[in-house]
């Protein structure tokens, strides 16, 4: 309970000195109100003791607030509402770890492909990281073991990072086993749920020989599988609540080709060039430019919608341009039906925008087009056609023989 209850759980992180998002607890909308002008916006917005992200939502103006307040959940001294600030743009890290009571041993650190704001469940994740530095994920090594003890762990606990300006923050802790734990077992080799239960049950972490973290040298990706074909009109932008319904996972000697064999299970596959269309929110707009290189340099033809054209005009980039469907015809959704994408890249932010591009991404979806709704997928995906063609095959136990041959 200490790991949940909000209070109880901010006095062990500001004893230990770790770094979170400014947060707050509230029972009514005027709280609510309040600390949303001490936090500042955009905040993530959820009612406390929930699982997969349930009812939980970014908020960007004290108006979407107060909606949220009025029709997503019911509030009270019973039924508190958490309130944190949004680390926009942030790297989001999973950490599953084992804890005796005398040793805390790393079971894996999940880099998040999505940023921060996708829900963990949603997120492919690879592992070991692929961009964060050793640095960083030795501050999230030690922030776990000081966790683990402060809050007398035995057996398995999951703990979430965001990693922002090269600051590390603790999002939260999960003191049980994480939906991770099958894919780091099957990444790692070692049965850390099997060790986990024997750690429960009194056995030593030495006693098992399981002392330190194992590093593959290789890459495992996992993604997941979402439902929305099944869905005819259903909007498949991803954010905080969790829609998959299921997982698979991709290895290769580079992340590259382990981020590519885990989207070719997913069924999602990319052509080699065609035209694209991007259109993306005004935090993405400075990256988007080096997404847009990377793309032509692919073979890509670009197309984009207005604000996204300027930018990229200023860049040197000349996209064609490309009329929303409220900026009269030929628009957006009349190019998608007439096949002329081979790759969309949507990412909204606020309340309207996202509205406003629903028709977009529906229509992805209806065209069966390829689409990313947030840039860091995107840049995973131009990294995937790096990947040789000639796809490997294999097998589990002969991966986990070169863990062995690794740590020997």
């Amino acid at each position: 309970d200490r790991a949940e209850d909000r209070e109880r759980f901010q006095v062990a992180v500001d004893r230990l000195g770790l770094l979170q998002p400014e947060n707050a607890t509230v029972t009514t909308m005027e709280q609510a109100v309040e600390k949303s002008r001490e936090i500042g916006f955009p905040l993530v917005v959820r009612p406390s003791y929930v699982l997969g992200g349930r009812a939980m939502e970014i908020v960007y103006d004290e108006q979407d607030l107060r909606r949220y307040f009025n029709e997503a959940v019911s509030v009270s001294n019973e039924s508190p509402v958490l309130l944190d600030s949004f680390l926009d743009d942030a790297v989001e890290v999973d950490v599953d770890a084992i804890c005796d009571g005398e040793r805390v041993v790393i079971g894996g650190i999940m880099e998040h492909i999505e940023q921060a704001g996708v829900h963990s469940g949603d997120s492919a994740c690879s592992l070991p990281a692929y961009t964060l530095s050793e640095e960083i994920q030795d501050v999230m090594r030690e922030q776990v073991e000081k966790l683990a003890f402060e809050l007398g762990v035995r057996g398995l606990m999951n703990t979430q990072f965001a990693v922002k300006n090269n600051e590390v923050y603790l999002i939260e802790v999960n003191p049980r086993a994480a939906r991770t734990v099958p894919f780091v077992s099957k990444a790692t080799g070692a049965p850390i749920a099997k060790i986990a239960a024997r750690v429960m049950a009194g056995q030593s972490l030495e006693s098992q020989g399981f002392t330190k973290e194992i590093i593959p040298p290789y890459y495992s990706v996992k993604e997941v599988v979402l439902p929305f074909n099944k869905f005819p009109g259903v909007d498949p932008l991803l954010g905080p609540e969790m829609r998959s319904t299921g997982e698979v996972m991709g290895v290769g000697p580079t992340f590259a080709e382990a981020y590519s064999k885990a989207e070719l299970g997913c069924g999602n596959i990319y052509p080699e060039g065609g035209r694209a269309l991007l259109s993306v929110r005004e935090g993405d707009k400075e990256r988007v430019v080096d997404l847009a290189s990377k793309l032509t340099k692919l073979g890509y033809q670009l197309d984009a919608t207005h604000g996204t054209a300027v930018i990229l005009g200023e860049a040197g980039i000349n996209p064609r341009l490309v009329n929303k469907v409220h900026e009269g015809r030929p628009h957006i959704l009349d190019r998608i039906k007439n096949n002329e994408y081979t790759y969309i890249v949507n990412t909204a932010a606020g309340r309207q925008a996202i509205e406003d591009s629903k028709v977009l991404r529906r229509g992805a979806l209806a065209e069966k087009v390829n689409y990313t709704t947030t840039l860091n997928a995107a840049f995973a995906t131009c990294m995937a056609h790096t990947a040789d063609a000639k796809t490997s095959v294999t097998s589990v136990q002969e991966l986990h023989a070169q863990v062995k041959a690794n740590e020997a």
